[in-house]
């Protein structure tokens, strides 16, 4: 049996529901990360009843990287009109010394599901956040949206000298002919401010029978010396998720130097395998601590876990895997 990439915490699961808080009862899952001044930021996902499911986002911090302590307060309920059926799966940045959280939020629905937008917010203490609204364009269903660092702002110009924003993004209905993709895929968009990205490229579509039905991208970019990490997820059409891993170019994100062919991690154990929805290793988090990389992800639609990889033995990985 081949040996996954990312190894798995010996304390997996690191974050378990909490029965004493009713909004975190039932599950807590894809969870965002943030290292800063040597501590870890969480802001997880949490489901406290089953009947109407709307998720609300809870924190925790930590100083080791898998030994959290949470606030009993919820940090973001639904409060907008465009959040009324829940915020879910958050994802965290740190751009110009502000902290942005980016976040689906679940609106409207369409024959008979919720169609999807992600919205964004600030936040300097995590108790208190500034909505910025919507980021996305209407009627895309997009999820998976992870905003670049502030590294790249700067290296990245129109040409006038106007910096320029990038985002990554998974719009489902972008779909077909038109698009030049025929399964929902992953895209790089830019735009000269955080809430208005007019362009729009392909980046990452799907190739490999482990990620057919759709990619989607997971914690935001890394900057390393080789190019950007970006650890995504690919599900198959048995709905299987598993992660896998691309880098990019420091000056051109939307070059693929190196992808991932196979898995880095996949569904195994049985908090993996078995719970709100089986067979899901959902990566939304990631750090870097003593050149180790921490890869934060939901197992199950129930539970945050932990794996952990020597950074550059992954990235070498991505190049030798590529090629």
């Amino acid at each position: 049996m081949r040996k996954e990439v990312l190894e798995r915490h010996k304390k997996n699961p690191i974050l378990l529901p909490n029965d004493s808080n009713w909004w975190e009862s039932k599950a807590v899952f894809n969870c965002a990360v943030l290292r800063d001044d040597n501590r870890i930021h969480m802001l997880y996902r949490a489901v406290g009843e089953y009947e109407k499911y709307i998720s609300r986002i809870g924190y925790a911090s930590s100083s080791d990287g898998f030994c959290f302590t949470r606030r009993r307060e919820i940090a973001l309920a639904p409060l907008e009109e465009y959040e009324k059926y829940g915020i879910e799966d958050p994802r965290l940045v740190k751009i110009d010394q502000e902290i942005y959280l980016s976040y689906v939020v679940l609106s409207t629905y369409v024959s008979q599901r919720p169609s999807a937008s992600t919205a964004l917010a600030t936040t300097n203490d995590f108790s208190n956040y500034t909505r910025l609204g919507i980021i996305t364009s209407k009627g895309s269903d997009n999820k998976d949206v992870v905003l670049f660092p502030e590294n790249v702002n700067q290296q990245l110009s129109d040409g006038t000298g106007n910096l320029k924003y990038l985002f990554l993004h998974r719009p489902s209905t972008w779909v077909g002919s038109k698009y030049g993709v025929h399964r929902p895929s992953i895209w790089i968009g830019e735009g000269a401010s955080l809430t208005n990205f007019e362009k729009h490229t392909l980046l990452i579509k799907p190739e490999q029978q482990w990620e057919m039905l759709k990619v989607g991208a997971g914690p935001p970019p890394i900057k390393t010396k080789e190019g950007w990490l970006l650890i995504y997820h690919g599900v198959n059409e048995n709905h299987v998720y598993r992660a896998g891993a691309a880098l990019l170019d420091l000056n051109d994100p939307s070059k693929v130097l190196g992808r991932t062919k196979r898995p880095i991690l996949e569904p195994k154990e049985p908090y993996e395998k078995f719970g709100d929805v089986n067979n899901v290793v959902f990566p939304t988090g990631a750090c870097i601590m003593d050149g180790k990389l921490f890869v934060y992800y939901g197992a199950a639609d129930k539970v945050c876990c932990l794996a952990t990889a020597e950074l550059e033995n992954l990235i070498d990985y991505i190049l030798m895997d590529h090629s």
